[in-house]
């Protein structure tokens, strides 16, 4: 047994050539879901044509059977489905690709990248688009739609013939839609696990955060939640909301800040302390942590992003704060050193 464990070692540390390992993670998606007799045989013919192909097959069967890396019904019959378009083919070929794209990059990264992988989301992972703690970018796509990310997100995107759509697997993306193209249009729709948002020429932020906030700056969108489509509800500039699978919030007043950081801009207007602080944090990687005792002063201002250091560091300027710094990554904003007696002091 454990010279059985040592060879799965040896084999695991081996690299293999990307072509193999796609068709090995090909063939293990084909054979997931109701395979054919033929499908079986020319699978097997795969394997014995080469030790390297055989070496595949037997990594990908690992892999999947350790980090369960196939969503149920991702093979051949979905495929076929998705041909005589049926509802939610876009999906299930999204999914299927997700998968192939997920399975391929594992046979290939070796045991220091399945570690990584494990402790991050399969969608984060292996999404078409994504940004680090920190980071933002612009996407634009194929029908002339610019996609903003903010930190720490990550998307894919399905076009198809029937419609245009952007999966936010998490984080926040701010959406500039374009007409489409095609004639007739195809909707353009954002997809989270709680439900859709189909645009209705607008610019608008998604915000994945325990829900789905949307904030409109332009035009409308449509808000269907997954599970309760019969509370659908169009959202139309200048009002936001947040809905769940299966309930969605009356509009309020949209922030009209709520899309400054595209511009690497964090705004507060009499922000409590300890909420500027966390979504802070989401800008920086480590832990930012607030006293309760100063949790509930208030900070205005335009901060910029670029700095989170600085932004930290400028705390005790206008507030009666000092921010102890026990690494980088570790920082606690708590209440200000008293002064002495026969000194003044207090807070800007």
């Amino acid at each position: 047994m454990s010279a059985r464990l040592d060879n799965h070692a040896d084999d695991d540390r081996r690299p293999l050539e990307r072509a193999v390992a796609r068709a090995a993670a090909e063939w293990l998606v084909r054979l997931a879901d109701n395979p054919t007799p033929e499908d079986i045989d020319a699978c097997t013919r795969w394997r014995a044509a080469h030790p390297e192909h055989a070496r595949a097959w037997q990594r990908a069967e690992r892999l999947n059977a350790k980090f369960d890396v196939l969503p149920a019904k991702v093979g051949m019959s979905t495929l076929a489905r998705a041909e005589r378009g049926k509802p939610h083919a876009g999906i299930d070929q999204a999914r299927r690709r997700a998968a192939l794209k997920t399975l391929s990059l594992l046979l290939v990264a070796g045991p220091t990248g399945w570690l990584a992988w494990r402790t991050t989301p399969w969608r984060v992972w292996c999404a078409d688009a994504r940004t680090g703690t920190g980071e933002r970018r612009t996407l634009m796509l194929a029908d002339g739609t610019r996609v903003d990310l903010n930190t720490a997100t990550a998307l894919d995107v399905a076009f198809d013939a029937h419609e245009r759509r952007v999966r936010l697997d998490t984080g926040e993306i701010l959406v500039d839609t374009a007409p489409d193209p095609q004639v007739p249009a195809r909707p353009f729709i954002v997809q989270t696990d709680d439900g859709r948002i189909r645009a209705l020429g607008t610019r608008f932020v998604v915000r994945e955060d325990g829900g789905t906030r949307v904030a409109v700056f332009h035009g409308a969108v449509e808000v269907t939640p997954a599970d309760a489509p019969h509370l659908a509800r169009v959202v139309v500039a200048g009002q936001q909301t947040r809905f769940t699978a299966d309930s969605i919030d009356a509009p309020t007043s949209a922030d009209p800040h709520g899309a400054d950081w595209s511009r690497g801009v964090l705004f507060a207007q009499r922000v409590r302390l300890a909420d500027f602080l966390d979504e802070l944090s989401r800008y920086r990687p480590g832990l930012v942590r607030c006293d309760p005792a100063v949790a509930d002063l208030h900070i205005s201002g335009a901060f910029q992003l670029a700095d989170t250091d600085n932004i930290l560091a400028a705390l005790p300027e206008t507030l009666p704060v000092q921010v102890i710094w026990r690494t980088r990554y570790w920082v606690t904003v708590a209440p200000g050193p008293q002064p002495q007696p026969g000194q003044t002091g207090g807070a800007a």
